[in-house]
């Protein structure tokens, strides 16, 4: 069976380039108008309004969880509360420690520097940042051989959020240098419901109670895939439909889309035909469902796995994977006695 990339899916957590734009516009400014994430969010209230108080930089931030969840919405958010710039960047982007060194000098007094995919830092580059967290310094190695030595350079006070999908991937020392954890959940129905609704009024479309429902219960937790399928239903309501958006223009778009009534796609419901058929529901290794279906252990993990767990489908044990008895019933094959 052919499947497209993860990421051209609609139910794809990872942000699309082409969405950049209409995602700026939909995220909210201010932590009151957040949805979700309530633990993090009060608890950042008082952090924020503590360090405000006394006129110091926010204790540095980790927030780890699947992708598409706010990570990156919060970090703009803090940055606002706190009347400060925010600079953004990734792991990856920062090859070489001159790199952070020259994003770290660049920043001012308690400015928050916002670094995506945190755990896929060079070793080098996190050394680096050690010091920058802990002291407000870098220390840069100057010449080479014998004669090379060391320079302090002093740092403007900043405060560092990183965010990542794989906490367990982050070096110990590097996440013993963040003071506030936050893990990001799975939204619920209702909050999703709450962000579509939003959305909606910020995009001038009318939506109604039913289509919000079918929306939410789709979106598999997650607030991107919301907004984009809620972008996917306007189109067809303007195409297709009046220009408002029911449910029945909503049931034909997911259809269409290929989307079932839980926000499973092709190869969700593929992962678990394959666990029934050919493993007789489980328990199966995840490097053997990885090598079956020809996607790597990673983005198992990461991208399918979290939604398939929390909707009911999908139990994680010692011995490896094994579907549960609502994966049969979705899929309609009889459960063995």
């Amino acid at each position: 069976m052919d499947f497209m990339e993860y990421d051209e899916r609609i139910t794809s957590a990872n942000q699309n380039k082409e969405e950049e734009g209409v995602e700026l516009t939909l995220r909210p400014k201010k932590l009151e108008d957040y949805i979700g994430q309530k633990t993090a969010t009060e608890n950042l209230k008082v952090f924020i309004e503590a360090a405000q108080m006394r006129n110091e930089p926010l204790d540095h931030v980790l927030f780890y969880g699947p992708p598409g969840l706010g990570k990156t919405t919060l970090a703009g958010i803090i940055a606002n509360e706190l009347g400060v710039d925010l600079r953004i960047t990734s792991g990856p982007a920062i090859e070489r420690a001159g790199d952070l060194a020259a994003i770290l000098t660049n920043l001012n007094e308690n400015d928050v520097l916002f670094i995506d995919e945190i755990h896929r830092l060079n070793r080098s580059v996190e050394e680096v940042l050690y010091s920058a967290m802990e002291d407000y310094a870098l220390d840069i190695i100057i010449g080479k051989g014998p004669s090379a030595r060391s320079i302090r350079l002093d740092l403007a006070k900043f405060t560092l959020i990183g965010a990542t999908t794989r906490a367990g991937s982050l070096s110990a020392p590097l996440r013993d240098r963040f003071g506030v954890v936050s893990k990001f959940e799975l939204y619920t129905i209702e909050e999703l419901k709450k962000i579509i609704l939003r959305s909606a009024g910020l995009l001038n479309i009318e939506v109604d109670d039913a289509s919000l429902e079918a929306m939410a219960k789709r979106s598999r937790g997650t607030p991107r895939v919301a907004n984009r399928i809620l972008k996917r239903v306007r189109d067809f309501s303007q195409v297709k439909g009046r220009g408002v958006i029911d449910l029945d223009i909503t049931n034909e778009t997911l259809k269409s889309l290929g989307v079932d009534e839980y926000g499973l796609e092709a190869l969700d419901r593929e992962i678990l035909k394959l666990i029934i058929e050919r493993f007789k529901g489980g328990p199966v290794g995840i490097d053997t469902i990885a090598a079956s279906i020809g996607e790597d252990r990673v983005t198992i993990e990461d991208v399918y796995e979290p939604y398939l767990i929390q909707a009911g489908f999908l139990h994680r044990t010692q011995k490896g994977r094994m579907v549960s008895e609502q994966a049969y019933k979705h899929l309609g094959i009889k459960m063995p006695e």
